[in-house]
């Protein structure tokens, strides 16, 4: 029987095979055309008969889906999913009822964590730490081999931890958190702002004037060259990542701290400035004998962990 794994974004629904070990045997992906929760539902469930058509098996051990938002503990209720304007949305019963077996749901940073434990950079590793900062920024703690869930199940939320009092709003719709400075939509938004009051000439030279050119990457070169706005931006940003990750080393004391996602990925000052922070910020006990290292599986590592964790 097949672990049936589903990545749940903003754009698509993304669905896989997989085995004992974490290798995926087959996998499909669908455009969630619309985002109402029943056109949601036929997407994954799209999804999901293609990849196991393709695996060449009908029969689901286990289902878990990943999905971007807040989970209310194993309610299978999604309190709050910003990339798909929703609320109290019970996805979890609504999923099971269309496929037709048990469906868990959990939060797709824990999923990919979970994946990364099980098969990719965190094996051989009982407590670790993994930070993914792309469109949003998340985080997972895995402690003596346990996923760390929380009395709510929303423990480890980096992301919506407040960095600025009343600050910029986030997309969970609180102010000042993490997520809404150092996210990369918030970022392209800060330095489209940026552009927009013109005090930033290096940025309006690599774009060109043009805010659709933005990306975060555009303003770690911007930085670089010289630009002040740019530069203390992206200063600012890095301090708020930086203090964030090495205050959750002090608590959480991990053995390992798994960095990725596209923002750290393709903006290699930035990571340097969170390991740094880390060494300069958390606590000498807490990091001492701390692995600092990159995520391993890239895009597969959610889809993996939810499979692996249904």
């Amino acid at each position: 029987m097949a672990r049936l794994g589903i990545d749940l974004g903003g754009t698509f629904a993304r669905a896989a095979v997989v085995d004992e070990q974490g290798k995926i045997i087959a996998a499909n992906k669908v455009a969630l055309e619309e985002r109402t929760p029943p056109a949601v539902v036929e997407a994954i469930a799209r999804a999901a008969q293609h990849a196991l058509k393709d695996a060449g098996t009908g029969e689901v051990r286990t289902c878990g889906v990943g999905a971007a938002g807040q989970i209310q503990g194993d309610s299978g209720v999604m309190a709050v999913a910003p990339n798909l304007g929703w609320r109290n949305v019970p996805l979890g019963s609504l999923l099971a009822q269309r496929l037709g077996h048990s469906v868990r749901l959990v939060n797709d940073l824990r999923a990919a964590a979970w994946g990364e434990f099980r098969a990719g950079a965190g094996r051989g590793s009982q407590d670790m730490y993994t930070v993914f900062v792309g469109s949003g920024v998340g985080s997972a703690a895995i402690s003596n081999g346990k996923l760390i869930q929380g009395g709510g199940g929303v423990a480890g939320e980096l992301g919506h931890t407040k960095v600025v009092p009343d600050g910029r709003l986030c997309g969970c719709g609180e102010k000042g958190c993490l997520e809404a400075y150092a996210g990369g939509h918030n970022i392209i938004a800060q330095v489209r702002e940026l552009l927009a009051s013109g005090k930033a000439p290096v940025v309006r030279e690599l774009t060109g004037g043009n805010p659709d050119m933005v990306t975060p990457v555009t303003l770690e070169q911007a930085a670089e060259k010289g630009d002040p706005a740019a530069r203390e931006l992206y200063e600012r940003i890095g301090l708020f990542l930086a203090l964030a990750v090495a205050n959750q080393v002090t608590v959480l004391n991990p053995a390992r701290l798994i960095l990725g996602g596209g923002v750290l990925t393709h903006c290699p000052g930035l990571r340097r400035r969170v390991v740094e922070g880390v060494q300069q910020y958390s606590s000498r006990t807490s990091r001492e004998g701390l692995l600092i290292t990159e995520a391993e599986l890239g895009d597969d590592s959610g889809i993996i962990g939810a499979a692996l964790l249904g």
